[in-house]
């Protein structure tokens, strides 16, 4: 909030949304709830408060034991060569990889929830877009920043996690394309809900902001039981001091 010409009831009002409902609000709508003129100040203020989640987040990191896996989202890039073909699947211009990181612990079937699929508790979630390729020179500086030393992580057979097994009790599995939902359910139940709520709201999304809009789904699952969901926030964007569009500086 610091520096800015708009009102503060404005960005409490914005807190509010982003925050009160499991999805979320297009700067769209957030410029017609405010009554607004204009669109371009309401939309740095949605990804100001976006990106304060995601700092806030970043100051934890994930133990016990850890479901691995990486995403796909569609997303635009402006200063993609338009003559360039487009490729198809894996390393697509379209698609943007996200690193998926889930605390995930077993507990007992019980008739109470013998209804779900799995026998999981999902604990903390982290998402991370990584940009550049899929090696393990991306993917494992991640891995080590967001998640404890010695930590049990389950992942996939994927080389890009060759390196995971310096640091933490790696155990890789091949996991037949029908078995990954069972076997890493939480890391798939988040990427798929993360797709449809971006999809439902924000329609299309540019890959430089696409870890903003990843950082409001994570930082509301993460606090899924908390009944003061503003209060939280609140605190934590006045405790960061800030440059243009949420990069810290101090």
């Amino acid at each position: 909030m610091e520096n800015s010409k708009l009102p503060f009831q404005y960005w409490f009002i914005t807190m509010h949304l982003l925050s009160c409902t499991k999805k979320s609000f297009s700067a769209k709508e957030i410029q017609r709830e405010l009554g607004h003129n204009r669109y371009q100040p309401i939309w740095e203020m949605a990804h100001k408060i976006r990106s304060v989640m995601g700092l806030r987040d970043d100051i934890y990191t994930l133990g016990n034991e850890i479901e691995l896996d990486d995403g796909f989202f569609e997303t635009v890039d402006i200063r993609r060569d338009l003559s360039e073909p487009l490729k198809r699947g894996r390393g697509s211009q379209r698609q943007t990889t996200v690193l998926v990181m889930a605390e995930s612990q077993e507990v007992e079937l019980t008739e109470r929830n013998k209804k779900y699929a799995h026998q999981k508790k999902l604990g903390f979630l982290k998402m991370k877009v990584i940009t550049g390729g899929f090696s393990e020179k991306l993917f494992t500086p991640k891995v080590n920043q967001h998640v404890e030393k010695d930590t049990t992580i389950k992942s996939d057979g994927s080389t890009s996690y060759s390196e995971l097994k310096d640091n933490f009790d790696h155990q890789p599995k091949t996991i037949p394309k029908k078995e990954a939902a069972k076997i890493l359910p939480w890391v798939h139940t988040a990427i798929s809900n993360a797709k449809r709520m971006l999809l439902d709201v924000h329609h299309r999304i540019d890959d430089d902001f696409l870890q903003n809009y990843l950082n409001a789904y994570v930082f509301k699952l993460n606090r899924r039981y908390f009944n003061n969901m503003f209060d939280r926030l609140l605190i934590a964007a006045v405790n960061r001091k800030w440059n243009y569009l949420g990069e810290t500086c101090g």
